[in-house]
């Protein structure tokens, strides 16, 4: 089994930036593929970025390309969302995810076996 706990969120003003955590434990990530999404009020979760094993290929949503960067750090077991130039927009609970049976998981939601419990990310306008 694999915990994910996302951390780094909070409250910033348009144009700035945050870095989210997510930090794991029971299993080493460093086999898994990573991905991080997002959930607004009122919508539907939706896909922000993932990162593949082996390789570490990345992918962004629209949205956020250019503005996001996902990262791992596999000596610390933890996967990182840089996030840059935010947005209101941006506002939502942040989670992460693993997949450890795909290796590149994208957007399909049903490809990752483990969540973490998120994280709020606010941004002022």
């Amino acid at each position: 089994q694999v915990q994910l706990v996302e951390s780094g969120g909070g409250l910033v003003q348009a144009g700035g930036s945050l870095r989210l955590s997510c930090a794991a434990s029971g299993r080493s990530l460093s086999t898994y593929a990573m991905g991080w999404f997002r959930q607004a009020p009122g919508k539907e979760r939706e896909f922000v970025a993932d990162i593949s094993w082996p390789g570490g290929t990345t992918s962004y949503a629209d949205s956020v390309k250019g503005r996001f960067t996902i990262s791992r750090d596999n000596a610390k077991n933890t996967v990182y969302l840089q996030m840059n130039s935010l947005k209101p927009e941006d506002t939502a609970a942040y989670y992460c995810a693993a997949s450890r049976d795909v290796s590149t998981p994208g957007p399909d939601e049903g490809r990752y076996g483990y969540w973490g419990q998120g994280t709020q990310v606010t941004v002022s306008s």
